[in-house]
């Protein structure tokens, strides 16, 4: 045997021990960009002119908010001062980053606040919800949903927080309490990549792709959430809660960072204070002075670009994201043959996976915003159906149609540059991800089932498959 011959089977038989290790292993976030967070515009086939404003709406998008100056707007309550800091990684648009931005603002943006434990350093960046109200003892009320948005931070403390200075004019949530009481669940920010697709998708699209999903073996049913207004399905968001980009970008720019808008006009106070008929203190009304809504038109402005209000703006800009692409898979430090992913994909469709993630649901319908949103097959690995997912995910929330343990199917384009997963950013490992999705009540035990029951080298195929998309 030659030397050139030998070398050949042992550069083999490395790949071989790297893509088929004796124990599944994820092969974790890939370093390959692959184009994630560039526009799907081709400027030269721009013949509405959108190129502008997607060039606009990343600026804004990346804007760090102030409570009355520079940007104003901020608080008085809120998660974040700026869009980029929840969903930045891998680009802007993405999730949540790999040192959380909410636990470096604990220096800075956030003086004056208690930092609860669950914000760490290296962990998710998060949004906290309290499915029940507190009685007045500390215990849950069972009796009395809640389920509304506890922001984190205020702005007590921040040198632009003018009349609403103090604590005990404006405290934080007892988060310590919910946490003694288990009445605390998180939500970490989805990826927005390709959301113009799915945004363009009609609803007799997505209702003929449910009627091809029913025709399967391993129990799953699935339905949609739909909007309260107009009764046509609802599409983003970890429930499929929201209807559109603009819909989804106005409660963002209100819940988040506490900023009124043209869609969402009022300073929200805390689910208590609504509860209890309080309302937010009166001190830490119009902070910026200048009224409401504080993101409006600027019809005086130049460039045309400007004139736009901020939400419409950023949903111009996460309209226009292009999608994911797949790419290749490095694990323990060599690549992954691609049989070996084609391999794993076809053993993801046989084991059911794809009845809820299917690879596309259908082609969009004709779009005025730019032409590459026009007829173009939606690779999202998705459905955009509510699911029961059962005991171990359920987190007691309803939004809209979508009860405590119903879930849009997630996405999965964009998977292998994605460190934190499912809805609460629980886990960083593709298997146990995986596997959380088998509990009692949940629709895809059978498909579980069927995925454990593959050979430890089938197993890591699907892994390997995933992480390349």
């Amino acid at each position: 045997m030659t030397k050139a011959r030998l070398a050949s089977l042992l550069t083999l038989a490395m790949l071989l021990t790297a893509a088929m290790p004796s124990a599944q292993t994820d092969p974790g976030v890939q370093k390959d960009k692959r184009g994630t967070g560039a526009t799907l515009i081709d400027p030269k086939n721009d013949p509405y002119g959108f190129y502008a404003f997607f060039q606009d709406g990343l600026l804004r998008f990346q804007d760090v908010r102030h409570v009355s100056t520079n940007h104003p707007g901020l608080g008085p309550r809120f998660n974040s001062d700026n869009c980029n800091s929840c969903h930045g990684e891998p680009a802007p648009g993405g999730s949540g980053a790999f040192i959380n931005p909410q636990f470096l603002f604990t220096g800075g943006i956030a003086l004056g606040n208690i930092i609860p434990s669950f914000l760490t350093q290296h962990g998710p960046t998060l949004e906290v919800r309290f499915p029940f109200f507190l009685n007045s003892d500390g215990t849950v009320n069972t009796n009395a949903q809640n389920g509304g948005v506890e922001d984190i931070f205020t702005v007590t403390g921040r040198p632009d927080a003018g009349t609403c200075n103090s604590a005990t004019i404006l405290p934080q949530p007892d988060f310590a309490a919910a946490q003694a009481a288990n009445n605390i669940i998180f939500r970490i920010p989805p990826p927005t990549f390709g959301a113009g697709l799915v945004e363009n998708l009609d609803d007799s699209t997505l209702l003929n792709n449910q009627l091809a999903n029913l025709n399967n073996n391993f129990g799953i049913a699935g339905t949609f959430n739909h909007n309260g207004n107009d009764g046509t399905i609802s599409r983003f968001g970890w429930k499929a809660q929201n209807k559109s980009l603009q819909v989804f970008t106005g409660e963002a720019f209100n819940v988040e960072m506490g900023i009124t808008n043209e869609l969402f006009p009022q300073e929200r106070p805390t689910p208590e204070e609504d509860q209890f008929g309080l309302g937010l203190p009166p001190a830490c009304l119009n902070l910026t002075g200048t009224g409401y809504p504080e993101d409006r038109s600027n019809p005086l402005a130049t460039p045309n670009t400007a004139v736009l209000d901020d939400v419409s703006a950023l949903s111009n800009f996460m309209r226009l994201l292009a999608p994911p692409r797949p790419g290749s898979v490095v694990l323990n430090g060599l690549g992954v043959p691609a049989q070996f992913i084609t391999t794993g994909s076809h053993l993801f469709n046989s084991v059911g996976c794809s009845t809820c993630h299917n690879p596309s649901p259908g082609n969009t319908q004709v779009s005025n915003f730019a032409p590459a949103l026009s007829n173009a097959p939606v690779p999202a690995y998705s459905d955009f159906e509510i699911h029961h997912m059962g005991a171990t995910l359920a987190d007691n929330i309803s939004q809209g149609g979508a009860g405590g343990d119903q879930f849009r199917t997630a996405p999965l384009w964009g998977l292998g540059q994605r460190l934190f997963l499912l809805h609460d950013g629980r886990t960083t490992d593709l298997l146990s991800a995986i596997l959380d999705h088998a509990s009692d009540g949940s629709e895809a035990n059978t498909v579980i089932g069927n995925f454990t029951a593959l050979t430890p080298t089938q197993q890591q195929q699907i892994l390997d498959f995933l992480r390349s998309l």
